[in-house]
């Protein structure tokens, strides 16, 4: 349980593994809070030392820089003199000037790096630095149910060790849910940097702790209405929906997320069961939740339906197929990806475990069931203490099976008005309105890609910004689809909306789409930016935001007078003056 560098002998360390086993998480979490404030006793801050520490990270929806905000948190108590750094914000040849480096860095999409660190990681990993005598360590974010699992932590951790860094911790490669990995990454590569330094924090008088909302106390919000917003005929379901705040404590801004913690649906529950040849009463553990059924475990605690590599490599040893090792040894990967791609979890029980698994095996498959984050789709001004959201239920048919979304179907089939839904919100700072008012602003959102520029008009018309409002939607058709149609028909009566493109792909022969409207506009597209417009985009990243990326790009081209290779350069320095914001999924 404990570390090996823990400050420990062997008989005290025995006696305390032994007292934590029989605690529940609440009684861990309360002994933790007391133990940190010297058991109801000030503890004095260590004098600061000459070391000085950069944290730099990499962030595309914010936890990585929250991570990092708590690493120099920890790091100052412990007498370091520590900083954050946004990749976004440093040239690879500023690290040869650092003394100890930690890294916090997530990975987005196939592999590839945050958007905001896209520059730093292409130049660094091609630059001839020399960093020897930078004491380094990483912390890589990412999501199992990727291929390329944590790669721009692991590129950036062998680049570092390569140009002569010396690794003071191992990579810590994180999950979804990276609490506990994280905690432990920190702790060592603090000690590492500062043997016997303890961790000090204010007295805090016992009994007098009050719960703060957050990702580790999702607050229980109030489901205030939900409102369908595409018409009879539509083959989507788009839903509005209001939730209470009151009494949360928590605040945002528009473009932020909310971050929604969901449960599985029965019926998916109820084929894993039927997969595993399992009844459901059995009792598995959970960790920091003690025991409970499964079923019940499988409907509130553990991601049944995402399939990976290392759910398979799981299975390949619990079930002894050989029809799945040889799967799995296939060096090319293809197989591989191609028997993952459209299937989940339930499918692989059928197929390389058909006599069933015993309940715990069956648990030990599973990660934590992650929460689902959301654009927020108001303005904390226009709806004070709601938030709202524009989800769009997913429900498809892939390889003979009926698919759904875990959280947007929990949201749409097992949620009424008054219900209650654990939420917590999710900052993202490389998504916000310009702070000058009187800047033009051109957004770009189909679908429920639409959500935060909601928020961004309403909140706009709220503070009385003076700056143009551009918006370019779209969907697939206008007489179903056209998603707050009369909401943005009043913004454009009021002056807070300057103009709004449509485009409905399904409305005619030849599918349109915003990228289109974007190209047809394009003179006035190219004319707001040489004013200063910054420039949005929301939606699906597999071809829209990049089709939304080309068409900028021949704007700059056509109307600019631009080669390409110049084109491509001034939508990059839109990006590095933060004029070109990219919230893409």
């Amino acid at each position: 349980m404990f570390p090996e560098y823990a400050p420990f002998d062997t008989a005290i360390r025995s006696a305390l593994e032994s007292l934590l086993a029989g605690m529940d998480s609440n009684q861990k979490a309360w002994l933790s809070g007391y133990l940190a404030a010297g058991g109801g006793e000030t503890v004095s801050a260590p004098a600061t030392t000459g070391a000085e520490l950069t944290v730099l990270f990499g962030t595309e929806s914010g936890n990585a820089e929250a991570l990092a905000d708590r690493s120099v948190k920890q790091a100052r108590k412990r007498g370091l003199r520590a900083r954050m750094v946004n990749m976004a914000d440093i040239s690879p040849v500023d690290l040869a000037k650092t003394n100890h480096l930690l890294v916090i860095v997530s990975t987005w999409g196939d592999g590839e790096p945050p958007e905001s660190a896209a520059a730093f990681h292409k130049q660094f990993m091609t630059e001839d630095l020399t960093l020897a005598g930078v004491k380094f360590s990483v912390c890589a974010l990412g999501d199992t149910s990727y291929e390329k699992f944590c790669q721009t932590g692991k590129e950036i951790d062998e680049r570092l060790a390569a140009l002569g860094g010396e690794r003071i911790a191992p990579r810590q490669d994180c999950d979804v849910d990276f609490e506990e990995a994280f905690g432990a990454w920190l702790e060592k590569s603090l000690y590492a940097l500062m043997p016997g330094a303890s961790a000090v924090v204010a007295a805090v008088p016992v009994g007098t702790a009050t719960v703060e909302y957050g990702k580790k106390h999702p607050f229980p919000a109030e489901l205030l209405d939900v409102v369908m917003l595409n018409g009879k005929g539509s083959t989507k379901e788009t839903l509005h929906l209001e939730f209470s705040l009151v009494g949360s404590g928590l605040s945002y801004e528009p473009g932020d997320a909310l971050a929604v913690v969901p449960v599985n649906a029965p019926d998916v529950v109820g084929e894993i069961l039927k997969a595993a040849k399992l009844g459901g009463d059995e009792t598995v553990n959970i960790k920091d939740g003690g025991d409970k059924p499964l079923a019940e475990a499988l409907r509130e605690d553990f991601d049944i339906t995402a399939l990976s590599r290392n759910v398979l490599n799981k299975l390949a040893a619990a079930a002894d197929s050989t029809k799945l090792r040889d799967l799995l040894a296939d060096e090319s990967k293809d197989r591989l990806k191609a028997y993952i791609d459209g299937r989940q979890i339930v499918d692989a029980l059928h197929d390389f475990a058909p006599d069933g698994l015993p309940a715990a095996t069956l648990s030990g498959l599973f990660r934590k069931l992650p929460p689902r984050l959301y654009s927020i789709a108001s303005s904390p001004l226009a709806h004070p203490d709601e938030v709202h959201l524009t989800v769009s239920a997913v429900r498809y048919l892939s390889h003979g099976r009926t698919r759904k979304g875990v959280c947007s179907t929990y949201l749409a089939d097992l949620l009424k008005s008054g219900d209650r839904v654990p939420v917590f919100v999710q900052p993202n700072k490389n998504f916000r309105l310009p702070a000058d008012g009187d800047a033009p602003i051109i957004m770009v959102g189909p679908g429920t890609g639409i959500a935060p520029f909601r928020a961004f008009v309403e909140h706009r018309a709220a503070i009385g910004a003076s700056g143009r409002n551009w918006l370019f939607m779209g969907d697939q058709h206008y007489l179903y689809d056209f998603l707050y149609q009369l909401e943005w028909q009043d913004h454009l009566k009021s002056g807070a909306l300057a103009r709004l493109d449509v485009a409905f792909s399904r409305d005619q022969p030849e599918k349109i789409y915003v990228q289109h409207r974007l190209l047809e506009h394009g003179a006035e597209v190219f004319a707001w930016l040489e004013q200063g417009a910054h420039f949005y985009v929301c939606g699906d990243a597999a071809r829209m935001a990049g089709d939304v990326h080309e068409a900028l790009i021949s704007i700059a081209a056509k109307h600019g007078g631009k080669s390409r290779q110049a084109a491509e350069e001034y939508v990059g320095s839109l990006k590095s003056s933060k004029r070109y914001h990219r919230d893409v999924y």
